[in-house]
């Protein structure tokens, strides 16, 4: 058996190795256009940044590594520019000794992964402005850095390579603004969420142009004029285009393979194309949504990994099938850990479930163990099935294992009211004896049971201004000094049974507190004197970071900003 595959990373690479231990005498070939077969995608920006600085770390096999090791034969610098189906052959370019040859397959695995996205924007052409995606990309930007020391950097675009750019480019000293079409940055997460990001990255020093168009590009004397559609304009010395990634998959189109969502390959679950014996897989391809079964294209290693491996385990025989992704991701910003799965509140409704959500701040272990450090947590459920549909979790230590967890009960099909019956580890320096992800099922079983009824941040625009409901502050005095919400009244949660006189009993009984935990229990302690309670999610400190970053995103930047 002959296996040709066009591309490599983790998707090609993984497929290549698989074959190889399933079948010892197969024959194995590669193409890929660069010269780096695979390499360290995700740790491209941080060699920019230099927490990874010998380049040689970057690469994980080389085409001698594959032949020594597996007997693989992997020819860098080879594109592959027709496939001809009828027969099983492809067309290949050697790029360095620009000679065209053909050679032929049983079986071909497609693995072209995703390009950038090219805006049509004028002065695009520039030597300062870069894109990152290959190795050699990052190569250029970092003999750029190293040569012209840029002072000044704006990346246009907010998704992950945008962001660890940002947090790699800051650790240079270079000044860096983000300009994001978008009014929040990864959307992978709410605006509520997003919100501390923002927060964070302001606190380092890293200026956020929120819904903000750039639409084109100037020579400005010794620095690069970046054009936006408000006619202002940023003066730097380097750009970074992040603005996404879009499916690579032009040979497939020409092959005659079927495409849909941007373009991408439909495979069913066994990485099998609409061509008889020609596979695809990783960022190129189409899948299936883990929490809505709808088609999506999910560009990130983990699945690329996996669906190189089922292909390899169909072409040897193996029957093996892909279950889909839920789309899980992590980054690390500075210190801080962001981390979600599955939907965000803007996706659920877009599907049209009918949800509900629960948002709280732990701790990461106990609290009287030193260093605890809170995590925001927003878990998303179906109020009918109570499936769980997504999470989003952000803080500090820990934020990675309590994703995991919520994961791994999504994978089973766990009920969200049943976080509460997991039986985690415990110990003071890692976690709580109420670990924070049994806390979000004692919340949602607290919900769905009728014990606590809630309302959010965005609710209170909505709530009557007339007297007709009680708003009411269950911190301390010094809390409620520091800060409040405008017409909460406020009665410490310790003095509360002692004051309950001082609330009307006919009124709807609005509570809040720091975190939500005491405006819970006053919610106990009022509902059974006959009130109707609502709980405040997430509680003031949650409040406070999104109203907060929404007046910010409100305020005008001047126009002629130079960096």
């Amino acid at each position: 058996m002959k296996v040709i595959i066009v591309g490599g990373v983790a998707g090609g690479a993984t497929a290549a190795t698989r074959l190889r231990r399933l079948n010892e005498h197969a024959k194995i070939i590669m193409f890929e256009r660069t010269g780096y077969v695979s390499y360290a995608n995700c740790g491209l920006p941080y060699y920019i940044g230099e927490m990874i600085q010998d380049k040689n770390d970057l690469t994980l096999q080389t085409p001698d590594s594959f032949w020594r090791r597996f007997k693989i034969d992997v020819r860098v610098h080879h594109e592959v520019i027709k496939i001809i189906p009828e027969v099983k052959k492809v067309v290949v370019r050697d790029l360095i000794h620009e000679q065209t040859f053909e050679e032929s397959y049983d079986k071909l695995i497609l693995s072209p992964g995703a390009k950038p996205i090219q805006l049509n924007l004028p002065g695009m052409e520039n030597e300062r402005i870069f894109f990152i995606k290959t190795v050699e990309d990052t190569f250029q930007l970092k003999k750029f850095i190293d040569e012209k020391k840029p002072r000044s950097a704006v990346i246009v675009g907010g998704g992950f390579i945008g962001l660890e750019m940002a947090e790699n480019l800051c650790h240079l000293n270079v000044k860096v603004t983000i300009v994001q079409k978008l009014n929040q940055l990864m959307t992978t997460l709410d605006y509520d969420m997003a919100a501390m990001i923002h927060a964070k990255l302001r606190s380092k020093g890293i200026r956020l142009i929120l819904e903000g168009d750039v639409i084109g590009f100037q020579e400005n004397k010794d620095s690069l004029r970046v054009l936006m559609k408000d006619e202002s304009f940023i003066d730097t010395d380097a750009v970074i285009m992040a603005v996404g990634v879009t499916p690579e998959t032009t040979l497939a189109k020409e092959t005659g393979i079927k495409t849909e969502i941007k373009g991408a390959i439909i495979v069913n679950d066994k990485m099998e194309t609409s061509l008889e014996d020609i596979y695809a897989v990783g960022d190129a391809v189409q899948i299936q949504h883990g929490v809505t079964g709808k088609s999506a294209v999910i560009s990130l290693a983990g699945p690329a990994n996996k669906q190189g491996r089922i292909a390899a385990d169909n072409i040897c025989g193996y029957e093996s099938h892909y279950q889909g992704s839920m789309g899980s991701s992590i980054i690390q910003l500075f210190d801080m850990t962001v981390a979600s799965t599955g939907l965000t509140e803007r996706a659920a409704k877009d599907t049209g479930f009918d949800y509900d959500k629960v948002v709280l701040s732990p701790s990461s272990h106990a609290t009287y163990y030193p260093n605890a450090k809170v995590m925001t947590m927003k878990v998303l459920f179906e109020r009918k099935s109570l499936q769980i549909l997504g999470a989003q979790i952000i803080g500090y230590e820990g934020v990675d294992k309590r994703l995991d967890v919520i994961i791994t009960a999504m994978s089973a099909g766990l009920k969200a009211d049943k976080l509460k019956d997991l039986d985690l580890a415990y110990a003071p320096p890692y976690s709580s004896a109420k670990d924070p992800v049994n806390m979000a099922g004692y919340m949602i079983e607290n919900l769905v049971s009728g014990k606590v009824k809630q309302f959010h941040w965005h609710d209170l625009e909505l709530l009557p201004k007339d007297g007709q409901v009680t708003l009411l502050d269950t911190r301390t005095k010094s809390e409620y000094a520091r800060g409040h919400v405008e017409g909460f009244i406020n009665i410490p949660l310790d003095d509360l049974r002692e004051r309950m006189s001082e609330l009307d009993l006919s009124k709807p009984l609005y509570i809040m507190c720091q975190s939500g935990l005491r405006s819970y229990l006053a919610c106990r302690i009022c509902s059974q004197e006959g009130f109707d309670c609502y709980n405040f999610s997430g509680g003031y400190r949650f409040y406070e970071s999104v109203i907060h970053e929404k007046a910010i995103s409100e305020k005008s930047y001047p126009c002629g900003m130079d960096q």
